[in-house]
C-alpha cells in the first residue's frame, strides 16, 4: 500500500507503526501540515493516516490549514471511500470532517483503561483484543457527538467515544497505540503537552509516565500490531 500521512507536530509520527509498515513493505509519505507543507493529490495513495497534534480541531484562526485538512479528509473518506486511520487529533478531525462534533472534555493523561462497546466487541477492527486494555492517553478534547453512520467501538468513563469506525474502511482512536520508548520524552518537549502533563500529574510527571509506559511497552506494541493487522484485514475485506 501507499499511505499518505498527515502530521501536526514533528514528534507526532506513526511511531511503532513505522516498523510494521517497513516489515510489510508498505510505503508512507509524511506531510507536515504544521510546517506549511501542502498535501499531494490523495488519488495517488491507497490510504490516509492522520496523526495527533497539540492544536484543537476548532483552532482554524491559529492554524488555517485545519479547514482544508478537514475538507480533504471528508473527500477522501466520504466521497472516495479511502482507507483511513486516525489517532487522537486524527480521530477528532475525522469526526468533524464527517459532520460530528468535537469539544473540550475531561482531560485524560496517563496510562488508562479502555473497554469495548457492544458494537466494538463484534468489530473486525478490534478482533483478537481482550478488553479492558491499557493505553496511553494524552488529550483534553473529545468527540462529543460522532458523525451520522459512525459506529462507536470503544469507550472509557471520561470519554464516551474512544474509538469509532465509519464505513468498512475508516478507523479512528482517541488513545495512542503507536507508543515507542522515546514517545513520552518527545511529546513532553512540546510546550502544550508539557503543560497539560504537569496540570494532570504534577511536577516530574514526564519521568514517571515514561517509566510507566516502559513497563508496558511490550503490551502496547502487541496491541498496536493487532490493530494494524485488523485494519489491513478490514481493507482486504472491503476490496482494497
Amino acid at each position: 500500500m501507499r499511505i499518505l500521512v498527515f502530521q501536526h507536530a514533528d514528534a507526532e509520527h506513526p511511531g511503532f507503526f513505522r516498523r510494521l509498515l517497513a516489515e510489510d513493505g508498505h510505503e508512507w509519505t509524511a506531510v507536515n501540515l504544521h510546517r506549511g507543507e501542502s498535501p499531494p493529490d490523495p488519488e495517488g495513495f491507497d490510504a490516509l493516516w492522520v496523526m495527533g497534534g497539540p492544536m484543537d480541531v476548532w483552532q482554524e484562526a491559529e492554524h488555517p490549514w485545519l479547514a482544508a485538512e478537514k475538507a480533504l479528509i471528508r473527500r477522501a473518506v466520504a466521497e472516495r471511500g479511502m482507507a483511513f486511520l486516525g489517532l487522537c487529533l486524527g480521530h477528532q478531525l475525522l469526526a468533524e470532517a464527517l459532520g460530528g462534533r468535537v469539544g473540550p472534555g475531561t482531560p485524560e493523561i496517563g496510562v488508562m483503561p479502555v473497554t469495548f462497546t457492544e458494537t466494538g466487541a463484534e468489530s473486525l477492527f478490534l478482533d483478537g483484543i481482550e478488553a479492558p486494555f491499557e493505553t496511553l492517553q494524552w488529550h483534553g478534547a473529545e468527540v462529543k457527538a460522532p458523525p451520522e453512520g459512525a459506529r462507536v467501538l470503544a469507550t472509557s468513563p471520561a470519554c464516551a467515544v474512544q474509538a469509532m469506525s465509519w464505513g468498512p474502511r475508516a478507523l479512528s482512536m482517541q488513545f495512542h497505540v503507536e507508543v515507542e520508548p522515546d514517545t513520552v520524552a518527545a511529546w513532553a518537549a512540546i510546550p502544550e503537552y508539557a503543560a497539560a502533563l504537569d496540570r494532570a500529574l504534577g511536577p516530574g510527571a514526564a519521568d514517571r509516565l515514561a517509566a510507566e509506559c516502559a513497563a508496558r511497552m511490550e503490551a502496547f506494541n502487541r496491541l498496536a500490531e493487532r490493530i494494524y493487522i485488523n485494519w489491513l484485514q478490514a481493507q482486504a475485506q472491503a476490496g482494497a
